[in-house]
């Protein structure tokens, strides 16, 4: 595959740094790139800088019917719909449509760890990574966690371990490529992007893509304890492996009383203890899980595990303690974009919660949201499009003799943490965990939470009386 001399247009530069990556690639290999984008270049500005010296052609702030049809071949971004006008003209005029990371799959000589799923992708990614760095460090780390990995595609040799983070929107396309992770995880299955995917059986049938090529010498890694994915197991050609918190496996990971195991056909051994996990909640337990079990099937020694999870203490966004004040804990959860995520930091704190919620509609129900919200919380705080939805959605779950939390409306995330933080008593926890994407007033859950944590740490030092 050749670029050189070729007009290459990428329909979309973001904030997370895949097209950066793929612009600097199409750049190094001899190609007239254009990268264009309907934000303007205020709003870019950061991905605009990072390309900066290079000689790449930007359209902002809209974009030009020529640069699809008038040229060698377009590059879409995950988050730009297939069914864009801007795409059906590229088709029209038999241009060639390819993504970031079907480029990468094919241009990689590595080994493929792909890890998918509604919650858990970053924080079981981000682990599995450094265990896999661990026991062989030449490991690369990347795909939706924020790192496009085509600048180092020519370094990485057979048999290195590459893990990847991979999307819905990422995976809706990649039986184009014909090749699938060698051990693909699927972390669980529950409402989300339903308003790119239309309906759940399309956002299952993108997810499942990771599984679409394997063969006989691969490894399908699933959780056992989500009834969603059990009927998906008979389908599949690779040797399935499993994860639980709820019971033993015969082959995979599993929790028995606060014990971790690996099991190979039956036979168990003890990777670590629940002591040994620094994250919060019984989801982050299943993640390690789910990451033990990983780099068992690539044969990482127990030892090499337990360190290494030992040393882990998570991810930036993904309920990430920031501040205690005046006997109130903060914590910054701004990665819980759908309800089923908010859901799990509700169930992992155990302190009386003012929760902070909303933001822009995926066209999610939050029914039982609302009913999480009226058994774990204290006060909600509601912001964003979606507020007056989850509002509605604590009033239909309220129960005889069972009080309804505070509620209050908030015009931004500023003033949700002033309520909130005013409202806390000693022993409580501050919560912001928003349960919708942060789009309508952020540009990405990236910026909503660092807000929260300057907000948080601008707090005086004692309550006002």
């Amino acid at each position: 595959m050749t670029f050189t001399g070729k007009r290459i247009t990428i329909m979309g530069l973001g904030f997370f740094g895949g097209t950066i990556g793929l612009a600097r690639y199409l750049v190094s290999q001899g190609a007239q790139v254009t990268v264009t984008d309907v934000k303007s270049a205020d709003a870019l500005q950061d991905s605009v800088a990072a390309l900066q010296g290079l000689p790449v052609r930007f359209v902002l702030g809209g974009h030009a019917r020529a640069d699809f049809t008038d040229v060698d071949m377009v590059f879409a971004s995950p988050a730009v719909r297939e069914d864009s006008p801007y795409l059906v003209a590229a088709r029209s005029c038999g241009v060639p449509i390819d993504t970031e990371m079907n480029l990468f799959m094919r241009l990689c000589r590595g080994s493929v760890i792909g890890v998918t799923g509604s919650n858990g992708k970053t924080t079981t990614t981000s682990l599995l990574g450094a265990i896999l760095r661990a026991a062989h460090p030449r490991t690369q780390v990347g795909g939706n966690i924020g790192r496009c990995l085509l600048p180092e595609v020519a370094s990485i040799e057979p048999g290195d371990p590459v893990v990847l983070e991979l999307s819905s929107f990422q995976l809706e396309d990649l039986a184009a490529v014909g090749r699938s992770p060698h051990i693909a995880l699927l972390l669980n299955l529950s409402p989300n992007h339903l308003d790119r995917h239309g309906s759940m059986e399309q956002y299952l049938a993108a997810k499942m893509q990771i599984f679409a090529s394997q063969g006989p010498e691969d490894v399908a890694l699933l959780n056992a304890d989500d009834p969603r994915l059990q009927p998906l197991v008979g389908g599949l050609r690779s040797q399935c492996r499993f994860f639980s918190c709820e019971r033993v496996v015969e082959e995979g990971a599993c929790l028995d009383g606060d014990r971790l195991l690996v099991s190979h056909s039956g036979r168990r051994s003890e990777v670590c203890r629940l002591q040994d996990i620094t994250l919060l909640g019984r989801h982050n337990v299943a993640n390690v899980l789910a990451a033990v079990a990983a780099a068992d099937a690539w044969g990482v020694p127990l030892a090499v595990m337990r360190a290494a999870i030992r040393a882990f203490t998570g991810v930036e966004h993904r309920l990430e303690r920031v501040h205690d004040r005046a006997g109130v804990r903060f914590y910054n959860d701004s990665i819980a974009t759908s309800p089923t995520a908010t859901m799990a930091a509700l169930a992992a704190i155990q302190q009386p919660i003012w929760l902070i919620a909303g933001g822009y509609d995926k066209g999610i129900s939050f029914q039982a949201l609302g009913e999480a919200i009226i058994q774990r919380v204290k006060g909600v705080c509601l912001i964003g499009t979606t507020a007056q939805q989850i509002a509605r959605a604590i009033e239909v779950a309220r129960r005889p003799g069972r009080d309804l939390p505070t509620i209050t409306f908030c015009s931004d995330l500023p003033e949700a943490v002033r309520v909130a933080a005013d409202a806390a008593n000693p022993g409580d926890v501050v919560l912001l965990s928003p349960a919708c994407a942060s789009y309508d007033q952020f540009r990405n859950f990236v910026e909503r939470g660092r807000l929260f944590k300057h907000l948080v740490s601008a707090l005086p030092a004692s309550r006002a009386q």
